[in-house]
């Protein structure tokens, strides 16, 4: 049994949408997220961190999920900002048990456990956009409220671990609110998505103030689940 994490895997086999704006680096990822997941084994857990799916709601991603429920291990989803499909975990729990998708739990406000570990997160926000600092302002809070809400669920774990779409540092730039709550939380590993292309060159990968980030987008790490434990 082991903890693995990948982000963005941008499925869309109801619709096909091309990958060609995130690069070259995208060919043939349907058949390498499968073949990067063969390592896995079905009492494996893997995180995955946003933007699942492109379908824009419920009923047009059953493809992907069906794909997703079919690859080894279980998995614990968080939000991207792609996911257009997101819904309440209510809605989304029923989704998956009227389709038969076993194996796939959301986290959102909540966090679930592997041994004495908890597995924490959110979306989180853009740090990049400033052309709407007001409704970035009000994203930010209610992204870091979530997180912390996240984190508070974990209680007395030994250890929280926090997973991101959005990275919280990037370029230069900190979301300094969601930092905040993860070092509240004495959170000291972090991992999260969304960066692609000639983005990958700008990914902080390492320990900023005590916290050690690492960057998990599909085409970043060749589609292949990163192992964070055993």
């Amino acid at each position: 049994m082991a903890l693995y994490v990948i982000g963005d895997l941008h499925l869309s086999l109801e619709s096909d949408k091309p990958m060609d704006a995130f690069g070259q680096g995208w060919d043939d990822y349907v058949n390498r997220i499968k073949a990067g997941f063969e390592k896995l084994t079905p009492d494996d857990v893997c995180v995955l961190c946003g933007d699942l799916s492109w379908a824009s709601s419920l009923k047009t991603s059953v493809s992907d999920f069906r794909f997703i429920s079919n690859l080894p291990g279980k998995k614990i989803a968080l939000k991207g900002n792609h996911d257009h499909w997101w819904s309440t975990i209510a809605k989304m729990d029923a989704f998956f048990a009227l389709h038969d998708l076993s194996g796939i739990q959301i986290l959102s406000n909540n966090c679930f456990y592997y041994g004495d570990m908890a597995i924490c997160g959110s979306r989180g926000w853009t740090i990049e956009n400033k052309a709407d600092a007001a409704r970035n302002d009000m994203m930010v809070r209610r992204e870091a409220n979530r997180l912390n809400l996240s984190l508070e669920a974990a209680g007395d774990a030994t250890e929280k671990l926090c997973f991101l779409h959005y990275p919280p540092i990037f370029r230069g730039l900190r979301c300094r609110e969601l930092i905040d709550v993860m070092l509240a939380h004495g959170v000291r590993r972090c991992w999260y998505g969304h960066i692609h292309g000639y983005g990958h060159n700008y990914a902080v990968q390492g320990c900023v103030d005590g916290i050690d980030y690492r960057m998990i987008s599909a085409d970043y790490i060749n589609f292949t689940p990163q192992k964070i434990c055993d």
